[in-house]
């Protein structure tokens, strides 16, 4: 087989929320590189919480951050953050709402107080793997500051939650024009919605381009594993895009592979019938 150049995101994808990777999966990415291929992380993390466990089975690059930080070779090829003032300004409409607020930054994560016990309380539905992370962040005592500690020195993506829709609703209309807003899976859910927004121009599939371009290589080898909508631009730039068994509806109607779920080695299973793993 040809170079393929694949592109996996971490949570819902790569490993259930906040669990460490399965062994085959692990045993799948390694025989993929053995085999020539270049296996990158893709994910909306920032680098902070992007764990030993999941960098030590080794990948040649990362795109972190949902596209505001691409590395690869040791080089890195592209590093954005959003100025404070637009920050302030993003952070000052979310609480007019009444919606709260995660800041993800190069050296951590910061978020509103209301924010941890809103999370404490939900339910959310079993494609949302954000909302199920940042629930598993909290209990496993991972360091997350409180928001009057940030640094005020830019970010790179904004998180929110909100017991309304409605609030989030009227939110977008304030800030659509520069940002890509994503709403996470909700289901029947009533007590807790959450998404993220993105500088628009900026995101996973811009970040897949750079590195392929890196390379010297074509979209057209590229292959992109994703779950939820902040999945959405690398699956739609991939030649060859799969979505997890896991993945929410609208990413299934997108893909050109459903593989299996993430509880069920889903990237392993995968890789397998693919090829990629010799």
């Amino acid at each position: 087989m040809d170079r393929k150049l694949i592109f996996l995101d971490i949570d819902g994808t790569l490993v259930a929320a906040l669990s460490s990777p399965a062994p085959r999966v692990r045993q799948a990415v390694r025989q993929a590189r053995a085999q020539g291929h270049l296996v990158f992380l893709c994910t909306g993390r920032n680098l902070p919480i992007i764990g030993s466990d999941i960098l030590e089975i080794g990948f040649d690059g990362i795109v972190a951050s949902a596209g505001s930080y691409v590395s690869a070779g040791g080089q890195v090829l592209f590093d954005s953050l959003l100025p404070e003032a637009r920050v302030q300004e993003c952070l000052t409409v979310f609480h007019r709402h009444g919606m709260f607020c995660r800041i993800e930054t190069p050296e951590g994560i910061y978020t509103d107080p209301q924010m941890e016990a809103l999370l404490r309380s939900a339910f959310p539905d079993p494609r949302n793997s954000e909302l199920i992370r940042m629930q598993k962040e909290l209990e496993s005592g991972l360091t997350i500051r409180k928001y009057e500690m940030y640094t005020r020195q830019g970010a790179y993506k904004l998180c929110f939650t909100s017991t309304s829709l409605d609030a989030v609703q009227s939110a977008k209309a304030f800030l659509d024009d520069r940002f890509e807003f994503i709403v996470h899976p909700y289901g029947g859910s009533t007590s807790c919605f959450n998404g993220e927004i993105i500088p628009r121009g900026i995101d996973k599939g811009r970040g897949m381009e750079l590195i392929c371009r890196h390379f010297g290589a074509a979209l057209k080898d590229a292959i992109a594993f994703g779950d939820s909508m902040n999945d959405a631009a690398m699956l739609e730039c991939a030649g060859l895009s799969v979505a997890m068994g896991n993945a929410c509806d609208e990413l299934k109607a997108m893909a050109d592979i459903i593989c299996e779920d993430v509880a069920h080695d889903g990237v392993y299973q995968a890789f397998c019938r693919l090829g990629l793993c010799g």
